[in-house]
Protein backbone atom coordinates (compact mmCIF):
# COMPACT_ATOMS: atom_id res chain seq x y z
CA UNK A 1 0.00 0.00 0.00
CA UNK A 2 1.37 3.43 -0.94
CA UNK A 3 1.13 6.35 1.47
CA UNK A 4 -1.43 8.04 -0.82
CA UNK A 5 -3.80 5.11 -0.35
CA UNK A 6 -4.16 6.18 3.27
CA UNK A 7 -6.24 9.23 2.25
CA UNK A 8 -9.40 7.41 1.09
CA UNK A 9 -8.86 4.89 3.88
CA UNK A 10 -9.21 7.67 6.47
CA UNK A 11 -12.64 8.51 5.02
CA UNK A 12 -13.87 5.02 4.19
CA UNK A 13 -13.08 3.48 7.60
CA UNK A 14 -15.65 5.50 9.62
CA UNK A 15 -18.13 5.32 6.72
CA UNK A 16 -17.91 1.52 6.60
CA UNK A 17 -18.07 1.46 10.40
CA UNK A 18 -21.28 3.49 10.33
CA UNK A 19 -22.88 1.05 7.90
CA UNK A 20 -21.80 -1.93 10.00
CA UNK A 21 -23.08 -0.43 13.27
CA UNK A 22 -26.39 0.31 11.56
CA UNK A 23 -26.67 -3.34 10.55
CA UNK A 24 -25.79 -4.34 14.13
CA UNK A 25 -28.54 -2.11 15.51
CA UNK A 26 -29.94 -4.81 17.80
CA UNK A 27 -26.53 -5.75 19.19
CA UNK A 28 -25.24 -2.75 21.17
CA UNK A 29 -22.16 -4.57 22.47
CA UNK A 30 -21.06 -5.37 18.92
CA UNK A 31 -21.76 -1.76 17.91
CA UNK A 32 -19.46 -0.50 20.64
CA UNK A 33 -16.64 -2.86 19.64
CA UNK A 34 -16.93 -1.86 15.98
CA UNK A 35 -17.05 1.88 16.72
CA UNK A 36 -13.98 1.87 18.99
CA UNK A 37 -12.02 -0.43 16.66
CA UNK A 38 -12.78 1.74 13.63
CA UNK A 39 -11.66 4.96 15.32
CA UNK A 40 -8.46 3.33 16.66
CA UNK A 41 -7.62 2.13 13.12
CA UNK A 42 -8.48 5.55 11.71
CA UNK A 43 -6.16 7.24 14.21
CA UNK A 44 -3.30 4.87 13.28
CA UNK A 45 -3.89 5.63 9.58
CA UNK A 46 -3.91 9.39 10.20
CA UNK A 47 -0.75 9.35 12.33
CA UNK A 48 0.94 7.42 9.49
CA UNK A 49 -0.29 10.07 7.04
CA UNK A 50 1.05 12.89 9.24
CA UNK A 51 4.49 11.27 9.46
CA UNK A 52 4.55 10.61 5.71
CA UNK A 53 3.46 14.15 4.82
CA UNK A 54 5.89 15.79 7.25
CA UNK A 55 8.75 13.74 5.82
CA UNK A 56 7.93 13.63 2.10
CA UNK A 57 5.45 16.40 1.34
CA UNK A 58 1.80 16.67 0.33
CA UNK A 59 -0.12 13.51 -0.62
CA UNK A 60 -2.78 13.62 -3.35
CA UNK A 61 -5.32 11.07 -4.58
CA UNK A 62 -7.53 11.51 -7.64
CA UNK A 63 -10.58 9.43 -6.69
CA UNK A 64 -11.73 7.01 -9.38
CA UNK A 65 -8.78 7.84 -11.63
CA UNK A 66 -10.43 11.06 -12.85
CA UNK A 67 -7.67 13.64 -13.02
CA UNK A 68 -8.04 17.13 -11.55
CA UNK A 69 -9.89 19.41 -12.03
CA UNK A 70 -12.61 17.04 -13.34
CA UNK A 71 -12.65 14.42 -10.60
CA UNK A 72 -12.73 14.37 -6.83
CA UNK A 73 -9.35 15.26 -5.40
CA UNK A 74 -8.22 14.40 -1.88
CA UNK A 75 -5.25 16.39 -0.60
CA UNK A 76 -3.32 15.78 2.63
CA UNK A 77 -0.82 18.46 3.59
CA UNK A 78 0.54 19.19 7.05
CA UNK A 79 -2.46 21.34 8.05
CA UNK A 80 -4.98 18.68 6.99
CA UNK A 81 -3.16 15.78 8.66
CA UNK A 82 -2.63 17.70 11.91
CA UNK A 83 -6.35 18.42 12.06
CA UNK A 84 -7.16 14.78 11.28
CA UNK A 85 -4.99 13.39 14.06
CA UNK A 86 -6.27 15.82 16.70
CA UNK A 87 -9.92 15.44 15.69
CA UNK A 88 -9.85 11.63 15.70
CA UNK A 89 -8.04 11.63 19.06
CA UNK A 90 -10.85 13.59 20.72
CA UNK A 91 -13.54 11.68 18.79
CA UNK A 92 -12.18 8.38 20.12
CA UNK A 93 -12.00 9.71 23.69
CA UNK A 94 -15.55 11.07 23.52
CA UNK A 95 -16.82 7.76 22.12
CA UNK A 96 -15.31 5.85 25.06
CA UNK A 97 -16.85 8.42 27.43
CA UNK A 98 -20.27 7.98 25.81
CA UNK A 99 -20.06 4.19 25.84
CA UNK A 100 -19.14 4.20 29.51
CA UNK A 101 -22.03 6.54 30.33
CA UNK A 102 -24.50 4.41 28.38
CA UNK A 103 -23.23 1.23 30.02
CA UNK A 104 -23.61 2.79 33.48
CA UNK A 105 -27.07 4.19 32.77
CA UNK A 106 -28.46 1.03 31.20
CA UNK A 107 -32.12 1.53 30.40
CA UNK A 108 -32.09 5.03 31.86
CA UNK A 109 -30.00 6.53 29.07
CA UNK A 110 -31.71 9.19 26.99
CA UNK A 111 -29.48 8.61 23.95
CA UNK A 112 -30.65 5.66 21.80
CA UNK A 113 -27.53 3.51 21.31
CA UNK A 114 -28.85 2.08 18.03
CA UNK A 115 -28.83 5.54 16.46
CA UNK A 116 -25.87 7.01 18.33
CA UNK A 117 -23.08 4.85 16.92
CA UNK A 118 -23.93 5.16 13.18
CA UNK A 119 -24.52 8.91 13.58
CA UNK A 120 -21.28 9.36 15.50
CA UNK A 121 -19.22 7.54 12.85
CA UNK A 122 -20.94 9.45 10.04
CA UNK A 123 -19.94 12.63 11.87
CA UNK A 124 -16.34 11.38 11.93
CA UNK A 125 -16.61 10.63 8.19
CA UNK A 126 -17.73 14.17 7.42
CA UNK A 127 -14.98 15.74 9.52
CA UNK A 128 -12.26 13.62 7.87
CA UNK A 129 -13.56 14.30 4.38
CA UNK A 130 -13.71 18.04 5.07
CA UNK A 131 -10.04 18.16 6.04
CA UNK A 132 -9.02 16.19 2.93
CA UNK A 133 -11.33 17.85 0.40
CA UNK A 134 -9.46 19.29 -2.59
CA UNK A 135 -12.46 21.06 -4.11
CA UNK A 136 -15.25 23.28 -2.86
CA UNK A 137 -18.10 20.93 -3.74
CA UNK A 138 -16.54 18.02 -1.88
CA UNK A 139 -16.05 20.38 1.06
CA UNK A 140 -19.76 21.27 0.84
CA UNK A 141 -20.68 17.57 0.79
CA UNK A 142 -18.47 17.02 3.83
CA UNK A 143 -20.27 19.78 5.72
CA UNK A 144 -23.63 18.26 4.84
CA UNK A 145 -22.53 14.81 5.98
CA UNK A 146 -21.33 16.02 9.36
CA UNK A 147 -24.25 18.40 9.81
CA UNK A 148 -26.81 15.68 9.03
CA UNK A 149 -25.21 13.47 11.65
CA UNK A 150 -25.07 16.37 14.08
CA UNK A 151 -28.82 17.04 13.65
CA UNK A 152 -29.48 13.50 14.82
CA UNK A 153 -27.04 13.70 17.72
CA UNK A 154 -28.07 17.11 19.03
CA UNK A 155 -31.74 16.12 19.21
CA UNK A 156 -31.13 12.53 20.34
CA UNK A 157 -33.53 11.50 23.05
CA UNK A 158 -36.28 13.55 21.47
CA UNK A 159 -37.10 15.62 24.56
CA UNK A 160 -39.02 18.82 23.96
CA UNK A 161 -36.16 20.90 25.39
CA UNK A 162 -33.62 19.39 22.98
CA UNK A 163 -35.90 19.72 20.00
CA UNK A 164 -36.59 23.36 20.86
CA UNK A 165 -32.96 24.31 21.56
CA UNK A 166 -31.65 22.27 18.62
CA UNK A 167 -33.96 24.06 16.19
CA UNK A 168 -31.79 27.22 15.88
CA UNK A 169 -28.77 25.03 15.16
CA UNK A 170 -30.60 23.21 12.38
CA UNK A 171 -32.01 26.41 10.85
CA UNK A 172 -28.72 28.33 10.98
CA UNK A 173 -26.78 25.37 9.59
CA UNK A 174 -29.20 25.07 6.67
CA UNK A 175 -28.94 28.82 6.03
CA UNK A 176 -25.13 28.68 5.95
CA UNK A 177 -25.32 25.68 3.62
CA UNK A 178 -27.50 27.67 1.23
CA UNK A 179 -25.02 30.55 1.28
CA UNK A 180 -22.12 28.16 0.74
CA UNK A 181 -23.86 26.40 -2.14
CA UNK A 182 -24.72 29.76 -3.74
CA UNK A 183 -21.09 30.78 -3.39
CA UNK A 184 -19.95 27.57 -5.08
CA UNK A 185 -22.38 28.21 -7.95
CA UNK A 186 -21.00 31.72 -8.43
CA UNK A 187 -17.41 30.46 -8.25
CA UNK A 188 -18.14 27.88 -10.93
CA UNK A 189 -19.94 30.42 -13.11
CA UNK A 190 -16.99 32.79 -12.89
CA UNK A 191 -14.16 30.30 -13.31
CA UNK A 192 -15.57 27.03 -14.67
CA UNK A 193 -14.07 25.00 -11.84
CA UNK A 194 -14.45 24.26 -8.14
CA UNK A 195 -11.11 22.49 -7.71
CA UNK A 196 -9.08 24.45 -5.14
CA UNK A 197 -5.76 24.09 -6.94
CA UNK A 198 -7.34 25.13 -10.24
CA UNK A 199 -9.09 28.07 -8.56
CA UNK A 200 -5.82 29.24 -7.03
CA UNK A 201 -4.61 29.98 -10.53
CA UNK A 202 -7.84 31.30 -12.04
CA UNK A 203 -8.97 33.66 -9.27
CA UNK A 204 -6.21 36.13 -10.11
CA UNK A 205 -7.64 36.56 -13.62
CA UNK A 206 -11.08 37.67 -12.34
CA UNK A 207 -12.08 41.33 -11.87
CA UNK A 208 -11.44 42.56 -8.34
CA UNK A 209 -15.14 43.17 -7.64
CA UNK A 210 -16.10 39.59 -8.47
CA UNK A 211 -13.27 38.23 -6.33
CA UNK A 212 -14.49 40.32 -3.39
CA UNK A 213 -18.06 39.04 -3.77
CA UNK A 214 -16.92 35.40 -3.94
CA UNK A 215 -14.58 35.86 -0.98
CA UNK A 216 -17.31 37.54 1.09
CA UNK A 217 -19.84 34.76 0.40
CA UNK A 218 -17.42 32.02 1.40
CA UNK A 219 -16.36 33.91 4.52
CA UNK A 220 -19.99 34.35 5.60
CA UNK A 221 -20.77 30.67 5.01
CA UNK A 222 -17.71 29.50 6.96
CA UNK A 223 -18.15 32.25 9.56
CA UNK A 224 -21.59 30.90 10.48
CA UNK A 225 -20.18 27.40 10.90
CA UNK A 226 -17.28 28.74 12.99
CA UNK A 227 -19.66 30.86 15.15
CA UNK A 228 -17.85 34.13 14.50
CA UNK A 229 -19.51 37.41 15.56
CA UNK A 230 -22.18 38.45 14.50
CA UNK A 231 -23.15 34.91 13.47
CA UNK A 232 -22.57 33.22 16.84
CA UNK A 233 -25.96 33.53 18.55
CA UNK A 234 -27.06 30.00 17.70
CA UNK A 235 -24.23 28.23 19.52
CA UNK A 236 -24.78 29.02 23.25
CA UNK A 237 -28.47 28.13 22.94
CA UNK A 238 -27.94 24.86 21.07
CA UNK A 239 -24.96 23.07 22.63
CA UNK A 240 -25.71 23.02 26.40
CA UNK A 241 -28.90 20.94 26.17
CA UNK A 242 -27.36 18.10 24.14
CA UNK A 243 -25.99 15.00 25.93
CA UNK A 244 -22.56 15.63 27.48
CA UNK A 245 -20.52 13.55 24.95
CA UNK A 246 -22.33 15.19 22.03
CA UNK A 247 -21.70 18.66 23.41
CA UNK A 248 -18.04 17.80 23.97
CA UNK A 249 -17.40 16.59 20.42
CA UNK A 250 -19.40 19.46 18.91
CA UNK A 251 -17.53 22.06 20.97
CA UNK A 252 -14.19 20.54 20.13
CA UNK A 253 -14.65 19.90 16.43
CA UNK A 254 -17.52 21.45 14.51
CA UNK A 255 -16.58 25.10 14.81
CA UNK A 256 -12.96 24.20 14.03
CA UNK A 257 -13.98 22.72 10.68
CA UNK A 258 -15.32 26.18 9.83
CA UNK A 259 -12.05 27.77 10.99
CA UNK A 260 -10.11 25.24 8.90
CA UNK A 261 -12.15 26.16 5.83
CA UNK A 262 -11.43 29.86 6.41
CA UNK A 263 -7.69 29.19 6.69
CA UNK A 264 -7.72 27.07 3.54
CA UNK A 265 -9.60 29.43 1.23
CA UNK A 266 -8.02 32.62 2.59
CA UNK A 267 -4.48 31.36 2.01
CA UNK A 268 -5.03 29.42 -1.21
CA UNK A 269 -7.72 31.35 -3.08
CA UNK A 270 -7.60 34.89 -1.65
CA UNK A 271 -4.01 35.62 -0.59
CA UNK A 272 -4.29 39.35 -1.26
CA UNK A 273 -5.57 40.24 2.21
CA UNK A 274 -8.68 42.09 0.98
CA UNK A 275 -10.66 41.70 4.20
CA UNK A 276 -7.81 41.43 6.70
CA UNK A 277 -8.59 44.62 8.63
CA UNK A 278 -12.29 43.73 8.77
CA UNK A 279 -11.47 40.19 9.92
CA UNK A 280 -9.21 41.56 12.65
CA UNK A 281 -12.00 43.81 13.92
CA UNK A 282 -14.43 40.88 13.84
CA UNK A 283 -11.86 38.75 15.68
CA UNK A 284 -11.56 41.34 18.44
CA UNK A 285 -15.34 41.72 18.81
CA UNK A 286 -15.76 37.92 18.83
CA UNK A 287 -13.22 37.63 21.65
CA UNK A 288 -14.77 40.36 23.80
CA UNK A 289 -18.46 39.62 23.14
CA UNK A 290 -17.89 35.93 23.81
CA UNK A 291 -16.10 36.37 27.10
CA UNK A 292 -18.56 39.01 28.34
CA UNK A 293 -21.33 36.54 27.58
CA UNK A 294 -19.44 33.88 29.55
CA UNK A 295 -19.14 36.20 32.53
CA UNK A 296 -22.90 36.67 32.63
CA UNK A 297 -23.76 32.96 32.73
CA UNK A 298 -25.03 31.12 35.77
CA UNK A 299 -24.39 27.63 34.36
CA UNK A 300 -21.07 25.97 33.51
CA UNK A 301 -22.18 24.56 30.14
CA UNK A 302 -23.42 27.89 28.83
CA UNK A 303 -20.34 29.60 30.22
CA UNK A 304 -18.12 27.15 28.32
CA UNK A 305 -20.18 27.68 25.16
CA UNK A 306 -19.53 31.42 25.33
CA UNK A 307 -15.80 30.90 25.93
CA UNK A 308 -15.83 28.68 22.85
CA UNK A 309 -17.16 31.59 20.82
CA UNK A 310 -14.66 33.96 22.40
CA UNK A 311 -11.62 31.88 21.57
CA UNK A 312 -12.62 31.41 17.94
CA UNK A 313 -11.63 35.09 17.75
CA UNK A 314 -7.99 34.20 18.49
CA UNK A 315 -7.90 31.72 15.59
CA UNK A 316 -9.43 34.23 13.20
CA UNK A 317 -6.91 36.85 14.29
CA UNK A 318 -4.03 34.52 13.34
CA UNK A 319 -5.41 34.27 9.80
CA UNK A 320 -6.16 37.99 9.49
CA UNK A 321 -2.68 39.02 10.70
CA UNK A 322 -1.55 37.95 7.21
CA UNK A 323 1.87 36.61 8.05
CA UNK A 324 3.43 33.21 8.56
CA UNK A 325 3.81 33.69 12.32
CA UNK A 326 0.07 34.27 12.61
CA UNK A 327 -0.83 31.22 10.54
CA UNK A 328 1.47 28.95 12.57
CA UNK A 329 0.07 30.32 15.83
CA UNK A 330 -3.50 29.94 14.58
CA UNK A 331 -2.91 26.31 13.56
CA UNK A 332 -1.34 25.54 16.95
CA UNK A 333 -4.18 27.34 18.74
CA UNK A 334 -6.82 25.35 16.85
CA UNK A 335 -5.19 22.07 17.94
CA UNK A 336 -4.86 23.30 21.53
CA UNK A 337 -8.45 24.53 21.67
CA UNK A 338 -9.98 21.34 20.25
CA UNK A 339 -8.38 19.37 23.07
CA UNK A 340 -8.95 21.86 25.89
CA UNK A 341 -12.56 22.67 25.07
CA UNK A 342 -13.41 18.97 24.72
CA UNK A 343 -11.77 18.22 28.08
CA UNK A 344 -13.75 20.98 29.79
CA UNK A 345 -17.09 19.79 28.42
CA UNK A 346 -16.28 16.22 29.42
CA UNK A 347 -15.46 17.47 32.92
CA UNK A 348 -18.72 19.44 32.95
CA UNK A 349 -20.52 16.18 32.13
CA UNK A 350 -18.86 14.56 35.15
CA UNK A 351 -19.88 17.52 37.35
CA UNK A 352 -23.48 17.15 36.20
CA UNK A 353 -23.35 13.46 36.95
CA UNK A 354 -22.07 14.02 40.48
CA UNK A 355 -24.15 17.06 41.46
CA UNK A 356 -27.15 16.64 39.18
CA UNK A 357 -26.72 20.15 37.80
CA UNK A 358 -24.16 22.57 36.37
CA UNK A 359 -25.89 25.68 37.76
CA UNK A 360 -23.35 27.53 39.90
CA UNK A 361 -25.91 28.56 42.53
CA UNK A 362 -26.48 24.90 43.35
CA UNK A 363 -22.88 23.70 43.18
CA UNK A 364 -20.37 23.56 46.01
CA UNK A 365 -17.88 21.29 47.70
CA UNK A 366 -16.93 19.28 44.63
CA UNK A 367 -13.21 19.34 45.47
CA UNK A 368 -13.89 17.55 48.75
CA UNK A 369 -16.23 15.07 47.08
CA UNK A 370 -13.84 14.25 44.21
CA UNK A 371 -10.27 15.64 44.14
CA UNK A 372 -9.71 13.91 40.77
CA UNK A 373 -12.65 15.75 39.24
CA UNK A 374 -11.22 19.00 40.59
CA UNK A 375 -7.93 18.32 38.81
CA UNK A 376 -9.67 17.28 35.57
CA UNK A 377 -11.45 20.63 35.48
CA UNK A 378 -8.61 22.80 36.78
CA UNK A 379 -5.89 21.76 34.30
CA UNK A 380 -7.77 22.47 31.03
CA UNK A 381 -9.35 25.55 32.62
CA UNK A 382 -5.96 27.10 33.30
CA UNK A 383 -4.90 26.01 29.83
CA UNK A 384 -7.90 27.76 28.30
CA UNK A 385 -7.04 30.94 30.18
CA UNK A 386 -3.52 30.82 28.76
CA UNK A 387 -1.71 30.60 32.09
CA UNK A 388 2.03 29.85 31.62
CA UNK A 389 3.44 27.36 30.79
CA UNK A 390 0.37 25.70 29.25
CA UNK A 391 -0.10 25.36 25.48
CA UNK A 392 -2.72 28.12 25.51
CA UNK A 393 0.00 30.51 26.63
CA UNK A 394 2.30 29.38 23.79
CA UNK A 395 -0.45 29.88 21.21
CA UNK A 396 -1.40 33.32 22.48
CA UNK A 397 2.22 34.50 22.56
CA UNK A 398 2.55 33.42 18.93
CA UNK A 399 -0.65 35.29 18.00
CA UNK A 400 0.47 38.45 19.79
CA UNK A 401 3.85 38.26 18.00
CA UNK A 402 1.96 38.02 14.72
CA UNK A 403 0.01 41.15 15.63
CA UNK A 404 3.19 43.04 16.46
CA UNK A 405 4.78 41.91 13.19
CA UNK A 406 1.70 43.07 11.30
CA UNK A 407 2.33 46.47 12.86
CA UNK A 408 -0.99 48.12 11.97
CA UNK A 409 -3.03 50.07 14.51
CA UNK A 410 -5.88 47.57 14.14
CA UNK A 411 -3.53 44.68 14.90
CA UNK A 412 -2.35 46.37 18.10
CA UNK A 413 -5.96 46.92 19.14
CA UNK A 414 -6.69 43.22 18.60
CA UNK A 415 -3.61 42.27 20.63
CA UNK A 416 -4.99 44.43 23.44
CA UNK A 417 -8.41 42.80 23.10
CA UNK A 418 -6.74 39.37 23.18
CA UNK A 419 -4.86 40.22 26.38
CA UNK A 420 -8.05 41.57 28.00
CA UNK A 421 -9.96 38.45 26.93
CA UNK A 422 -7.30 36.24 28.51
CA UNK A 423 -7.63 38.06 31.82
CA UNK A 424 -11.43 37.86 31.72
CA UNK A 425 -11.24 34.16 30.82
CA UNK A 426 -9.03 33.58 33.86
CA UNK A 427 -11.49 35.49 36.06
CA UNK A 428 -14.45 33.54 34.66
CA UNK A 429 -12.75 30.21 35.18
CA UNK A 430 -11.62 31.08 38.71
CA UNK A 431 -15.18 32.15 39.55
CA UNK A 432 -16.45 28.73 38.52
CA UNK A 433 -13.57 27.00 40.25
CA UNK A 434 -14.18 28.83 43.52
CA UNK A 435 -17.95 28.39 43.59
CA UNK A 436 -18.29 24.83 42.33
CA UNK A 437 -15.28 23.21 43.92
CA UNK A 438 -14.31 25.16 47.04
CA UNK A 439 -17.41 26.91 48.37
CA UNK A 440 -18.61 24.89 51.40
CA UNK A 441 -22.35 25.21 50.71
CA UNK A 442 -24.47 26.23 47.72
CA UNK A 443 -26.67 29.31 47.64
CA UNK A 444 -29.82 27.29 47.06
CA UNK A 445 -30.69 23.74 47.97
CA UNK A 446 -33.55 21.54 46.93
CA UNK A 447 -34.97 19.73 49.90
CA UNK A 448 -37.73 19.44 52.39
CA UNK A 449 -41.09 19.27 50.71
CA UNK A 450 -41.08 18.55 46.96
CA UNK A 451 -39.91 21.64 45.09
CA UNK A 452 -39.11 23.53 48.28
CA UNK A 453 -35.98 25.67 48.24
CA UNK A 454 -34.04 25.93 51.46
CA UNK A 455 -31.88 29.00 51.90
CA UNK A 456 -29.03 29.62 54.38
CA UNK A 457 -30.23 30.64 57.79
CA UNK A 458 -33.09 28.19 57.98
CA UNK A 459 -31.17 26.52 60.78
CA UNK A 460 -31.93 22.83 61.19
CA UNK A 461 -33.44 22.36 57.77
CA UNK A 462 -30.41 23.92 56.12
CA UNK A 463 -27.95 21.93 58.22
CA UNK A 464 -29.69 18.63 57.55
CA UNK A 465 -29.99 19.34 53.85
CA UNK A 466 -26.31 20.29 53.44
CA UNK A 467 -25.13 17.22 55.33
CA UNK A 468 -27.31 15.02 53.16
CA UNK A 469 -26.05 16.77 50.04
CA UNK A 470 -22.39 16.32 50.97
CA UNK A 471 -22.95 12.61 51.55
CA UNK A 472 -24.77 12.33 48.23
CA UNK A 473 -21.93 14.12 46.42
CA UNK A 474 -19.29 11.78 47.84
CA UNK A 475 -21.41 8.75 46.94
CA UNK A 476 -22.05 9.97 43.39
CA UNK A 477 -18.36 10.82 42.91
CA UNK A 478 -17.33 7.35 44.06
CA UNK A 479 -19.73 5.84 41.52
CA UNK A 480 -18.47 7.78 38.49
CA UNK A 481 -18.03 5.27 35.66
CA UNK A 482 -14.38 4.36 35.17
CA UNK A 483 -14.56 4.76 31.39
CA UNK A 484 -15.79 8.35 31.70
CA UNK A 485 -12.95 9.18 34.08
CA UNK A 486 -10.36 7.44 31.87
CA UNK A 487 -11.57 9.23 28.72
CA UNK A 488 -11.53 12.66 30.40
CA UNK A 489 -8.14 11.97 31.98
CA UNK A 490 -6.80 10.91 28.58
CA UNK A 491 -7.84 14.16 26.89
CA UNK A 492 -6.47 16.22 29.79
CA UNK A 493 -3.21 14.26 29.55
CA UNK A 494 -2.99 14.99 25.81
CA UNK A 495 -3.36 18.70 26.55
CA UNK A 496 -0.38 18.36 28.90
CA UNK A 497 1.57 16.51 26.19
CA UNK A 498 0.84 19.44 23.89
CA UNK A 499 2.44 21.63 26.54
CA UNK A 500 5.45 19.41 27.34
CA UNK A 501 6.37 18.84 23.68
CA UNK A 502 4.98 22.18 22.58
CA UNK A 503 8.22 23.09 20.79
CA UNK A 504 8.28 20.18 18.30
CA UNK A 505 4.52 20.38 17.72
CA UNK A 506 4.74 24.12 17.22
CA UNK A 507 7.50 23.36 14.70
CA UNK A 508 5.10 21.16 12.71
CA UNK A 509 2.55 24.00 12.83
CA UNK A 510 5.20 26.39 11.49
CA UNK A 511 5.98 24.01 8.62
CA UNK A 512 2.24 23.72 7.94
CA UNK A 513 2.09 27.52 7.73
CA UNK A 514 5.01 27.45 5.26
CA UNK A 515 2.98 24.99 3.15
CA UNK A 516 0.04 27.36 3.12
CA UNK A 517 2.25 30.19 1.91
CA UNK A 518 3.56 28.02 -0.94
CA UNK A 519 0.53 27.97 -3.25
CA UNK A 520 2.58 26.64 -6.16
CA UNK A 521 3.58 23.68 -4.02
CA UNK A 522 -0.11 22.82 -3.46
CA UNK A 523 -0.91 23.23 -7.16
CA UNK A 524 2.08 21.17 -8.24
CA UNK A 525 1.08 18.40 -5.86
CA UNK A 526 -2.41 18.27 -7.40
CA UNK A 527 -1.60 18.77 -11.09
CA UNK A 528 2.01 17.66 -11.37
CA UNK A 529 5.20 19.56 -12.14
CA UNK A 530 3.84 21.29 -15.28
CA UNK A 531 1.21 23.19 -13.28
CA UNK A 532 3.55 25.82 -11.83
CA UNK A 533 4.75 26.75 -15.32
CA UNK A 534 1.26 27.77 -16.32
CA UNK A 535 -0.11 24.75 -18.19
CA UNK A 536 -3.64 23.63 -17.57
CA UNK A 537 -4.87 27.19 -17.37
CA UNK A 538 -3.04 27.92 -14.11
CA UNK A 539 -1.52 31.32 -13.61
CA UNK A 540 -0.26 31.74 -10.07
CA UNK A 541 1.17 35.04 -8.94
CA UNK A 542 4.36 34.44 -6.98
CA UNK A 543 4.76 36.28 -3.71
CA UNK A 544 1.06 36.90 -3.28
CA UNK A 545 0.78 34.47 -0.41
CA UNK A 546 1.34 35.31 3.23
Amino acid sequence: MTAAALLPTAVMLPMAGAALTLILGKRPKAQRIVSVSVLILQLVVEISMLLAVDANGTLVVQVGGWSAPFGITLVADRLATLMLVVSTTVTLAVLIYAISADHADGEETDTPVTIFHPAFLILATGVSNAFLAGDLFNLFVSFEILLTASYVLITSGGTMERLRDGAPYVVVSLLSSIIFLSGIALVYTATGTVNLADLAGKMAALPVGIVLVLQAMLLVAFGVKAAIWPMQQWLPDSYPTAPAPVTAVFAGLLTKVGVYAIIRVQTLLFPGGNFDDLLMIIAAITMVIGILGALAQAGIKRMLSFTLVSHIGYMLFGVAAHNEIGLAASIFYVMHHILVQTALFLAAGLIERVAGTTQLSRLSGLAAASPLLAVLFFVPAMNLAGVPPFSGFLGKVGLFEAGVENGSAVAYVVVGAGALTSLLTLYTILRVWGRAFWRPDPEVLEGGAPGERIRPGQDKKWFAATQARRTALRTAAARLPLGMLVATTFVVAVTLVLTVVGGPIYGVAERAAENLGDRNGYITAVFGADASSGTGGLQVTEGAGP
